[in-house]
């Protein structure tokens, strides 16, 4: 088993070695998997406990104060399953392979979706607001009334952490904003066993986002994306993202016969000179893995076995 994973794309954390480990740790744990499947959700559920990283425990924080978790997942056989907008539920990844494995769905949603986590013993009602995330959001003034009343309150605050990717093109830059949330975005992971593929990723999303928002993570194509040349898992500014596709266009280039290496780093030239914005990307292929990005930093760890 070969396992590639990340810790998302965007500034310098304040703790690169902590981190790193538990990266580490999640191969590890991957490469032992029976399946790549089994594998990316291994590697996953590492990092979800972790709330160093923005997924399960310690999540973005919603204009409501909430933390909802999406996820997706592929594999090789073009099978896919995504889950997104649940609160509570620390191990979204888990949720997608349940879709993908258990329903004859690609996407299930909200309360639905942490109901079916229940009905599969994935454990719900976590709670993922950490002290941290909490006293950030309510030094922040936190908005009442309706959606457009949130709206006029995140103008100013989404993805406005120094260290989230894309964060200043919408919002202006972190010191002119209002908020100071640091999610180190995305965390995702691609496996092979040799035969098959399977990639995932699993976020909390972006600070400050509209209650209800979803970005890339469970879009196929967008977060994550598979096919019998390899897979591939994104990170960095969503919506951007998903205008892009970022994850398929990685793996069209595996297809066209680049190597891991150079499909990441082209996907990465293309997205920026798209928008202009922040992202990275990690890449494997039945030859090597490789990984690309135009943020500050991205924490990435590989292991086989």
């Amino acid at each position: 088993m070969r396992v590639i994973a990340h810790g998302g794309a965007g500034g310098r954390p304040d703790e690169p070695a902590p981190r790193q480990a538990t990266l580490d740790e999640a191969t590890r744990r991957g490469v032992d998997a029976d399946t790549p499947l089994g594998a990316v959700e291994a590697a996953l559920g590492v990092l979800e406990s972790d709330p160093r990283f923005n997924a399960g425990v310690g999540g973005a924080v919603q204009s409501d104060g909430v933390v909802r978790t999406d996820a997706g997942v592929m594999t090789s056989d073009r099978e896919v399953g995504a889950a997104c907008s649940m609160p509570g539920v620390e191990h979204a990844a888990s949720v997608a392979r349940v879709v993908h494995s258990e329903t004859p769905h690609v996407f299930v949603s909200g309360e639905h979706a942490v109901d079916l986590a229940g009905e599969f013993g994935i454990e719900t009602g976590v709670d993922l607001l950490t002290d941290e995330k909490r006293e950030r959001y309510e030094a922040e003034d936190p908005p009442q009334g309706g959606p457009r009343a949130h709206l006029d309150w995140l103008a100013t605050r989404f993805g406005s952490g120094d260290d989230q990717a894309g964060g200043g093109a919408d919002c202006g830059e972190p010191e002119e904003a209002g908020g100071d949330a640091p999610d180190h975005d995305t965390v995702g992971a691609v496996a092979t066993d040799g035969e098959t593929f399977a990639a995932a990723t699993s976020t909390g999303g972006r600070s400050f986002a509209l209650a209800g928002r979803v970005g890339d993570v469970p879009q196929v194509g967008s977060g994550f994306f598979c096919t019998e040349a390899g897979g591939a898992s994104a990170t960095g500014a969503g919506e951007d993202i998903a205008r892009v596709t970022l994850s398929r266009r990685a793996v069209d280039h595996l297809d066209d016969g680049l190597s891991a290496q150079e499909a990441a780093d082209r996907a990465i030239g293309e997205f920026e000179e798209i928008t202009g914005s922040g992202a990275g990307v990690i890449v494997l292929g039945d030859e090597d893995a490789g990984s690309a990005f135009n943020t500050e930093g991205m924490q990435t760890s590989a292991a086989e076995r």
